[in-house]
């Protein structure tokens, strides 16, 4: 077993937290899945090593040093990751400026009555397209609420694949019909409720994207506000 040297009385609670730390930093997961009962061995060995002939409280202080060493390394990783984020967030930015040249001029929503197979769901919407762009599909999020209400009816994306392409400067109105058994052919919503849609993305001639906002999702938004309220950037 590994020497520690003797030491003043401490209290136990921090030395055990201070061997705890110490063992952790010494563990190899890699090492342990690829060896086994091995590496088990190689990583008790490590500890023991860097345990023989510390104090008490020289444990301790190994292990506030390896503490604040990981903080320093989770904290270059947040900065980086907060870097990346805010990246993503400029170009959401500038990808909704383009996406509103893309206009919704109308948008409704209503159910039509089948001869055998009940109600299907029926979006109707009629666009123009602002932008300098053909553009190949339409991706939008749709919100179906009614007015004095602040909890939607339903909001859920469609997309639309436009046959022929829609020209920079045309307009177009199309009768979607999604999936009866969906959560638009699902939704119980009055009659009075008003269908508004938000464009998130616009794919090109090539299929590519164009412009698109679904890259910086609301868990982004909240990833970016927490690492920062944290680091304090």
């Amino acid at each position: 077993m590994a020497n520690i040297g003797t030491s003043p009385v401490l209290e136990h609670h921090p030395f055990d937290e201070a061997l705890k730390i110490l063992a952790f930093s010494q563990i190899n997961l890699k090492d342990i899945f690829a060896q086994g009962a091995s590496g088990v061995g190689d990583t008790q060995a490590k500890v023991k090593e860097s345990l023989n002939g510390k104090t008490g409280v020289e444990v301790i202080a190994e292990a506030e040093r390896v503490k604040q060493e990981r903080k320093e390394e989770e904290k270059v990783q947040a900065l980086k990751e907060i870097k990346e984020l805010e990246e993503k967030r400029i170009k959401s930015e500038n990808a909704r400026k383009e996406l509103s040249k893309f206009q919704v001029l109308r948008s409704r929503f209503y159910k039509e009555k089948q001869k055998f197979m009940g109600e299907q769901p029926i979006i109707e919407i009629t666009v123009k397209n602002g932008t300098a762009h053909p553009v190949s599909r339409t991706y939008f999020k749709g919100i179906l609420s009614s007015a004095g209400r602040s909890v939607p009816w339903l909001q859920e994306s469609f997309n639309y694949e436009i046959s022929g392409g829609l020209e920079a400067g045309e307009e177009a109105t199309w009768k979607l019909a999604p999936n009866m058994f969906s959560a638009w052919g699902n939704v119980k919503a009055p009659e009075d409720a008003v269908l508004t849609v938000e464009v998130e993305q616009l794919d090109g001639a090539d299929g590519n994207p164009l412009f698109s906002v679904k890259n910086f999702s609301q868990e982004d938004v909240k990833r970016l506000e927490k690492l920062k309220q944290k680091y304090g950037k």
